[in-house]
């Protein structure tokens, strides 16, 4: 009998797992329980067969056994950004494989009593730990003014690594972006900032400006944005448009760039005939862009995968390491080519 056969005739078992995976029924255990003493190549074995069987672990066997919930509160806010999107895929992913729930409360707002009733929302409904999903600088300053009664990992864009935080090197990344122009022979790097109160706005543009200041290149200034929509892209390149000067482009968001795109072929400016333009997050349809878009890749599924291992490992009660920062990745497209006057 076929195993997809198998698996249609009765509930797959830990023992099926264990079975197709090649392994005992107790590493099966130890892969869907977090344990860290389990080689990479097996937990991908494992996992391959808990997907190809649709194996779900007894959850309410395993909260008598180990006195969890076996869920894990999110709490989030703008899910309609990319990164946190992204992220929040990725921490449901991870969850599932570990045979865990995820429970999502969304902010409204930023201040104290809104996020204090969020985290106190979560406890109430019996998590065992949280991650938040909200990187800004005012939902990180009243989080560390409170005192959680679980496990809590942020999502801090840009910032340092840390313990209980996870994040991306975006300073690097905008540093990838402009060295990029810059070695193409672009004099300096113009910027669409991401909108105040965003730690990604803040990280992107002091990468841009690290990198040019090292350089010796002058920084011109930046073009603000309020919101990380399309449209504050086009108004940005609108603006851009009307600076003759320009000849190189670093965009905060892939947004920003397609709006960016749009206003200067609208104004008669080609790309990257005349300016050259590099987004930031390699959105899926970056490389159907016209042309298709260079840009920096982040990963932010990944960044989900981290804060649910990181949870799970307070959990257990192990000792706190500190999280690398994720690398982020160029990804040279058409977008991009030599100033004009090269």
């Amino acid at each position: 009998m076929s195993t997809r056969a198998a698996s249609r005739s009765h509930t797959p078992r830990m023992v099926d797992v264990a079975k197709l995976a090649g392994v005992s029924q107790q590493t099966v255990s130890r892969v869907v329980n977090g344990a860290e003493n389990v080689a990479p190549e097996i937990r991908e074995r494992v996992g391959l067969a808990i997907e190809q069987l649709r194996y779900r672990r007894n959850t309410a066997a395993a909260a008598l056994a180990s006195n969890r919930t076996m869920n894990l509160g999110v709490v989030s806010y703008a899910l309609s950004v990319h990164g946190p999107s992204v992220a929040l895929f990725g921490i449901s992913e991870q969850a599932r494989v570990n045979g865990y729930s995820t429970r999502l409360v969304t902010l409204d707002a930023l201040d104290r009593a809104s996020i204090r009733a969020a985290l106190s929302e979560l406890s109430g409904n019996e998590v065992d730990g949280i991650i938040v999903l909200a990187p800004l600088y005012a939902a990180i300053e009243v989080l560390r003014g409170l005192d959680a009664e679980l496990p809590v990992v942020t999502f801090e864009q840009g910032s340092p690594a840390s313990s209980t935080s996870v994040s991306i090197d975006e300073v690097l990344g905008a540093r990838l972006a402009v060295r990029h122009l810059l070695e193409l022979g672009h004099e300096t790097v113009w910027h669409v900032e991401g909108p105040g109160g965003w730690m990604a706005s803040d990280a992107r543009r002091r990468g841009w400006a690290e990198e040019l200041s090292q350089n010796g290149r002058v920084l011109p200034p930046t073009v603000l944005t309020d919101d990380w929509s399309t449209a504050e892209g086009y108004r940005a390149g609108l603006k851009l448009s009307d600076t003759p000067e320009v000849t190189a482009v670093f965009a905060a968001s892939d947004a920003f760039s397609l709006g960016v795109l749009k206003a200067f072929d609208e104004r008669g400016i080609t790309v990257p005939g005349q300016v050259s333009v590099v987004g930031f997050d390699d959105l899926a349809e970056a490389r159907f862009f016209k042309p298709s878009l260079t840009t920096v890749f982040l990963d932010f599924e990944e960044i989900g995968h981290l804060a649910v291992e990181r949870i799970l490992a307070m959990m257990r009660g192990e000792e706190s390491a500190v999280i690398p920062l994720i690398r982020p990745r160029l990804l040279v497209r058409d977008s991009t080519a030599m100033p004009p006057s090269s």
